[in-house]
């Protein structure tokens, strides 16, 4: 997926305008792409977890090699019956 992609697809699911999707994308990208330079470990779900496994210094660069896990639908928290508050009485 390309940054445009990116975009427009946040556009189309938020139902907002793309003036106002572009500015904040583009400032998530940067804050991300800062994180991975700082070998920062990401926790971002439900994108998922990502750790820098190693980089490789390049001529006009760097190779950064990460690994990333997701959750299976299945392990995704849902809330259960345990966890949800009890229904309010009326009154």
């Amino acid at each position: 997926m390309r940054k445009k992609e990116l975009i427009e697809a946040v556009v189309e699911r938020s139902g907002l305008k793309k003036k106002d999707v572009k500015p904040v994308v583009e400032t998530m990208l940067a804050v991300l792409g800062e994180a991975i330079g700082d070998n920062r470990e990401l926790n971002l779900p439900p994108m998922g977890r990502m750790k820098i496994r190693r980089e490789k210094k390049l001529a006009n660069g760097r190779m950064v090699v990460a690994k990333i896990r997701q959750t299976t639908p299945s392990e995704r928290s849902e809330p259960s019956d345990a966890t949800q508050l009890p229904d309010a009485p009326d009154y």
